[in-house]
C-alpha cells in the first residue's frame, strides 16, 4: 500500500494514495494518514483539503490500529492527570524519517513548578531506538536526590513500555534496554503509562514536536529549566 509525504497543518504526516499518487478519500472527503512511515503505525483521517504535498518518495507500509476513539482518548486524559502531587512526571517520545532514518527524540520532565525539555538529535536510527532513547533520556534527567521518589513514565510506544515493564526478552537493541533496565533499578518506585498517541495530550504532543524538530533540523538543544527553580533544589 503506498503512502506518500504530506504537511497536515503543523506536523508532517504520510497519506495513503491510489496507483496514480492520488490521496484516497473517502465519501466525506477524508484521507487515511499516519505520523510515522512505519508499519504498524496508527491511522488518522484528515481532511483532504488540508493535506500539502511534500518532496519525498513513496514508502510501502501496512499500517496498524485505527486512532484512539473520544473513549479512549477521555481515558488517556485521566490517566494523565491521576498522578500524586509528589511524583516527578516524565513524558517522553521518538520521531523517525523512515525506518531506519533521522532519527530524534523529545522529553519533557515536570517536578511541581520545574520543567525540563530535551530535543535531540540521534542520527540515523530505528522508530523502536528513538522510543527507547528518549525513556532513557528521561529518566536520566531525573537526578539522584530524587530517585526515591514516585516518577510516572508517559510513552505512546507500547513495545518500549512492554520490555521495560514486563520484562519481555529483547530480541534487538539489546545492548540499550540492558543500559535503560540498570538505570530504571536505580528507582525506587516507577510507573508506566501508556498514553494514546497524537490524542491530543499536551505533554504527549510536545514531546512529538521536540523530536520532530531534532529530526528536522539535525541538532539537540541540551535540557533546560523553563519554569521554576532548578530541579536539584528540591527534597
Amino acid at each position: 500500500m503506498p503512502w506518500l509525504p504530506y504537511r497536515l497543518r503543523d506536523a508532517d504526516v504520510w497519506a495513503r494514495v491510489d496507483e496514480r499518487g492520488e490521496p484516497v478519500a473517502d465519501s466525506g472527503g477524508r484521507v487515511e494518514v499516519v505520523y510515522k512511515a512505519v508499519s504498524g503505525a496508527k491511522v488518522y483521517r484528515a481532511a483532504a483539503k488540508n493535506l500539502i504535498r511534500r518532496d519525498g518518495p513513496a514508502v510501502e507500509l501496512e499500517p496498524g490500529e485505527p486512532a484512539p476513539s473520544k473513549e479512549e482518548r477521555k481515558k488517556a486524559d485521566a490517566t494523565v492527570k491521576d498522578v500524586p502531587a509528589d511524583a516527578i512526571a516524565v513524558w517522553t517520545d521518538g520521531a523517525c524519517t523512515g525506518n531506519p532514518g533521522p532519527a530524534g527524540v523529545g522529553v519533557v520532565v515536570i517536578d511541581g513548578s520545574d520543567r525540563r525539555e530535551l530535543s535531540e538529535y540521534l542520527g540515523e536510527a530505528t522508530n523502536n531506538i528513538a522510543e527507547l532513547t528518549a525513556i532513557e533520556r528521561g529518566l536520566e534527567l531525573v537526578e539522584h536526590p530524587h530517585r526515591h521518589r514516585p516518577v510516572y513514565v508517559h510513552s505512546d510506544s507500547a513495545y518500549a513500555i512492554g520490555l521495560l515493564s514486563k520484562n519481555w526478552k529483547a530480541k534487538a537493541n539489546v545492548e540499550l534496554v540492558a543500559r535503560i533496565r540498570d538505570l530504571v533499578a536505580e528507582f525506587s518506585a516507577i510507573r508506566w503509562v501508556k498514553v494514546a498517541g497524537h490524542a491530543g495530550v499536551p505533554e504527549n504532543e510536545r514531546c512529538d514536536q521536540l523530536a520532530r524538530m531534532a529530526v528536522q533540523s539535525r541538532s539537540s538543544s541540551p535540557a533546560r529549566v523553563t519554569s521554576g527553580s532548578q530541579l536539584a533544589r528540591r527534597g
